[in-house]
């Protein structure tokens, strides 16, 4: 057993050094060949504390030709008043009220899509409200899409995190990407089992979007940003997933409440709403990165569970190193960020199969998006 254990973590170390050192990252961009109009999309849904900077910081782009269009969805602070003074200054931003959800659709889905009949670019980048960026983003975005003929291309943001539960859980998600998945094969495999996306960062061209059917194919998904790469695969378009430290920066949660319900929300669509899988990968979670922790106290096992830690640990430090988690948090407290990680997993196949669930104040059964999805 110990065997195959420290085979997996030294296969996993050695998929993150190779994103690390050779995977595609997005300030590593080569040489744009034109300008295409870009129609920078972003839906926002009460995000008055963060819009205003967010919008600062893709204004202040130094790519020469693009378009904003901001979409209120149905906010009930001061979202739209902040998007429209910006509007006012700078009449490259427009804003848009959103129209009533129908039914079968999730709120995020039915913005997006809404947004998408608006754009007059050749490339659409879906984006969150919540985030900043680097002055370079958009160029770098274009110069990938160009460089690879890409229809598709998703960034993962770096984040910023503050109190304790976002320091445990957070960088968990890029150690599922960058140690789990060799990046540059979400563009040599056709597979749709290995598509990462992140909803923060979604770019398309016009004629992929349109091919695909836009947001409008995955309507009713949750976890929407790796369905629709899923697709893309499945429709035989170029993708790519990059790292975006140091492009796109942002804090997904604020407190432990936040990350409960917001990773509620998507662990389990993550499998598809399968439990087999499901159950797999939080049992490989544990085999892996806990169990060695409790056996390295039995004498039989002490070495090769020490050497397996020993192996968590050198993971979790080239993660935090390179990607500019923690260090302290990521390396000491790894265990329990995993045991953490998993209560979480084990509350959103509750949450999936009580079928009863809120975000963002709205509230929706996941029963009948299930129902649409086996249709």
């Amino acid at each position: 057993m110990f065997f195959c254990l420290l085979g997996v973590l030294s296969v996993l170390l050695m998929i993150t050094l190779a994103n690390l050192i050779f995977g595609p990252r997005l300030q590593n961009a080569p040489a744009r060949e034109n300008t295409p109009l870009i129609s920078v999309l972003v839906p926002a849904r009460n995000e008055a504390a963060k819009i205003e900077n967010c919008l600062r910081d893709l204004l202040a782009q130094d790519y020469p030709a693009f378009e904003i269009f901001v979409l209120n969805d149905g906010s009930t602070d001061d979202t739209a008043r902040i998007a429209q003074r910006c509007a006012e200054l700078d009449s490259r931003v427009r804003v848009i009220e959103g129209a009533s959800l129908p039914s079968g659709w999730l709120g995020k889905n039915w913005a997006c899509h809404q947004l998408s009949v608006q754009a007059r670019g050749e490339i659409f980048i879906f984006t969150d409200a919540d985030l900043r960026y680097s002055t370079r983003v958009l160029s770098h975005t274009v110069a990938w899409m160009q460089k690879l003929n890409l229809g598709m291309l998703s960034a993962f943001s770096q984040h910023d995190t503050h109190t304790m539960p976002e320091k445990l859980v957070v960088p968990l998600f890029d150690m599922l990407v960058y140690s789990y998945l060799p990046l540059w094969l979400t563009y040599l495999s056709r597979r749709p089992s290995l598509a990462a996306a992140n909803g923060h960062w979604l770019a398309f061209t016009r004629a992929a979007y349109l091919r695909l059917g836009g947001h409008a194919q995955v309507r009713h998904e949750i976890v929407e940003d790796v369905e629709l790469m899923r697709l893309a695969k499945r429709k035989g378009e170029s993708v790519l997933t990059v790292c975006g430290k140091g492009e796109i920066f942002g804090r997904m949660y604020e407190n432990l409440r936040g990350i409960w319900e917001g990773y509620s929300k998507n662990l389990f669509g993550l499998m598809r709403f399968r439990a087999a899988p499901f159950f797999a990968m939080l049992g490989l979670l544990t085999g892996i990165h806990v169990l060695p922790y409790i056996l390295v106290w039995f004498a039989p096992y002490t070495k090769p569970a020490a050497a397996a830690i020993a192996l968590n640990l050198l993971l979790r430090l080239v993660l935090a190193l390179g990607y500019g988690h923690p260090i302290l948090t990521s390396v000491l407290l790894h265990p329990f960020a995993i045991v953490l990680f998993l209560m979480i997993g084990l509350n959103s196949y509750r949450w999936h199969k009580t079928g009863k669930m809120r975000w963002k104040g709205r509230a929706f059964s996941t029963h009948a998006f299930r129902s649409e999805r086996s249709s």
